[in-house]
C-alpha cells in the first residue's frame, strides 16, 4: 500500500467529519436545514447532466438556508460532451468540486473521484439506505458516489392494439411475446410490416437498443462484465453453469424478432424509429424509460396507452431492469472538499431527495421513500422498477455500443455465429477495461 501523502491526510479528515455529519443526516438525527457545520463555507461547482429545470428551484432553496454562508452553482452538460469537458477542465485545473456520476461512467471516472472511506460510511448503512443498482458505487477504497436517481426501463403499450387483438393485459414473462407476433403483427402482400408487436431484433432504428439487449443479458444470468480478485473481466461468453452463455441465450431471443421467416418476425430496418412507431400508434410494445412518460403524452396526447414492468424470463425467481443510475461524488481535485461533501450529504438526503422525487415524476434511489408508493397509474410500477434495477460496469459507453450494434448486425446478416459474435463481443468489452 503507497504512503498517503500530507494533502491525503489532512483531506481523509475532513471528510471523516463531513461523513459523520452524513451519517447523522441520513438516520435522521440531524435535521436537513441544521446550522452549517465548522469549516464549511464557499461556493461548490456541481457538473452534470440532468436537466436543471428540476433542480434549480431545490438548489436555491438550499442556497438560501445557508444564509451565505455556503452556495451551489449546478451547470448542467450535455450527456455527448460531459465526459470530454470533464477530463479537459480537470487537466487544466478548472474542474468541479462534485459531479452527478452516472453508472456508465463509474470505470471512466473513479480514478477522479474521493472515495468515502467504509470507516466514515459503512457498507451495511449504505445498502440499508439506496437500492441495489447503487451498489456499482461500492470499491474497494470506498464509496464512489452517492446514489441521487433512477430511471428505470418500463414497458409501455397500446391498450386499444391489444384490445383489437382481444388480449386482457400486456406480457410478463418474454416468451409471451412469440405468441402475441400471431395475433399482433400485421403485414400486406409483400410483407412489409404496418403494425408490430414489438421493436426487437434490429439496433440502429431501436431506441434503447443497447440497454434492451443488456437488460435480456443480465436477466439470463451474465453480469457482463465481473469484478474478481484479479481485478475486472469480462464475462459475456461465459457459461456461468448453463449449457450455453447466457449472453447466447439472450441474443438469440433478441434477433428472433427481425427474422422474417420466423413467426415472431416483427421488426426490420426498414421502419420508423420504435419511438415514433409507438407514439403513431403502430407498435404495440415500447420499451422506454419512466422519464419519456410526459414525452410521450405530450407528442401524442390521444394515444391509449399504459405502462407495466418490464417482462421477465419465466420461473426465473428473479424480477430485474435496466436502470439509468446517477450519483453525487466529489473530485479528488476539488478546492473545496469539505463543504463539496457537505453538499452531496444533503442532496442525498431524505428531504432533498423527495422533493426531486416530486418535481421530476421519477421513483426515488432511498430505500425509506420507496416504501410509501404515490397514487397514481404509474407510481407502483415505477417503483418497483427502482427497487429492481440493475446495470453494468460499462468501460467506455460510445465504444461498447459500436460492440453492442456489430454483435447483433453480424447476428441477423449472417456473418457471424451467435457464439462467435458473443466471443468477439467479449474480447473487445475486455479490452476496454482499466488493469488492476
Amino acid at each position: 500500500m503507497s504512503k498517503l501523502t500530507p494533502f491525503q491526510v489532512i483531506l481523509l479528515g475532513v471528510f471523516g467529519f463531513f461523513i459523520i455529519f452524513a451519517v447523522l443526516v441520513f438516520s435522521g438525527i440531524i435535521p436537513l436545514f441544521n446550522n452549517t457545520p465548522k469549516g464549511v463555507g464557499g461556493e461548490v461547482l456541481l457538473w452534470g447532466t440532468l436537466p436543471a429545470s428540476f433542480l434549480n428551484e431545490q438548489i436555491e432553496e438550499l442556497n438560501r438556508e445557508a444564509r451565505g454562508a455556503w452556495s451551489i452553482l449546478y451547470i448542467q452538460k450535455r450527456p455527448e460532451t460531459f465526459d470530454a469537458e470533464l477530463v479537459e477542465a480537470l487537466a487544466s485545473g478548472r474542474g468541479p468540486d462534485a459531479i452527478f456520476l452516472s453508472q456508465d461512467l463509474i470505470l471512466r471516472h473513479r480514478d477522479k473521484v474521493f472515495p468515502i472511506p467504509y470507516e466514515n460510511l459503512s457498507v451495511r448503512q449504505f445498502l440499508d439506505t439506496f437500492i441495489q443498482e447503487g451498489e456499482l458505487y461500492l470499491s474497494s477504497q470506498g464509496v464512489l458516489a452517492l446514489p441521487f436517481s433512477i430511471d428505470p426501463l418500463v414497458m409501455y403499450w397500446n391498450r386499444d392494439i391489444f384490445s383489437a387483438a382481444s388480449i386482457s393485459k400486456p406480457p410478463e414473462a418474454w416468451d409471451e411475446f412469440f405468441t402475441l407476433a400471431l395475433d399482433i403483427t400485421k403485414t400486406d402482400n409483400a410483407r412489409n410490416i404496418i403494425q408490430s408487436t414489438v421493436a426487437l431484433g434490429e439496433f440502429e432504428n431501436i431506441l434503447h437498443a443497447k440497454e434492451i439487449l443488456t437488460l435480456l443479458i443480465l436477466q439470463a444470468g451474465s453480469p457482463i462484465v465481473s469484478i474478481g480478485a484479479s481485478g475486472l473481466s469480462s464475462v459475456l461468453d461465459e457459461i456461468s453453469g448453463e449449457s450455453t452463455p447466457p449472453a447466447e441465450s439472450a441474443l438469440r431471443f433478441y434477433t428472433e424478432f427481425s427474422n422474417s421467416a420466423k413467426s415472431a418476425y416483427s421488426w426490420n430496418r426498414a421502419l420508423p424509429n420504435s419511438k415514433d412507431m409507438f407514439l403513431a400508434g403502430d407498435l404495440a410494445v415500447y420499451f422506454g424509460f419512466a422519464s419519456e412518460l410526459s414525452d410521450i403524452r405530450e407528442k401524442s396526447p390521444h394515444l391509449n396507452f399504459d405502462v407495466a414492468l418490464v417482462p421477465q424470463i419465466r420461473d426465473s425467481g428473479v424480477t430485474m431492469t435496466f436502470g439509468n443510475m446517477t450519483g453525487l461524488a466529489v473530485m479528488k481535485q476539488s478546492k473545496n472538499p469539505g463543504t463539496a461533501l457537505h453538499v452531496v450529504s444533503l442532496m442525498s438526503g431524505k428531504d432533498f431527495i423527495k422533493k426531486i422525487t416530486e418535481a421530476s415524476a421519477l421513483p426515488p434511489v432511498r430505500r425509506d421513500l420507496l416504501a410509501t408508493v404515490p397514487v397514481g397509474i404509474t407510481g407502483g410500477v415505477f417503483y418497483r422498477g427502482a427497487l429492481t434495477s440493475r446495470a453494468w460496469l460499462d468501460p467506455n459507453p460510445p465504444v461498447t455500443n459500436v460492440i453492442f450494434a456489430r454483435m447483433v448486425e453480424n447476428t441477423i446478416s449472417g456473418r457471424e455465429r451467435i457464439s462467435a459474435a458473443i466471443t468477439r463481443a467479449s474480447q473487445e468489452i475486455g479490452r476496454l477495461l482499466p488493469q488492476q
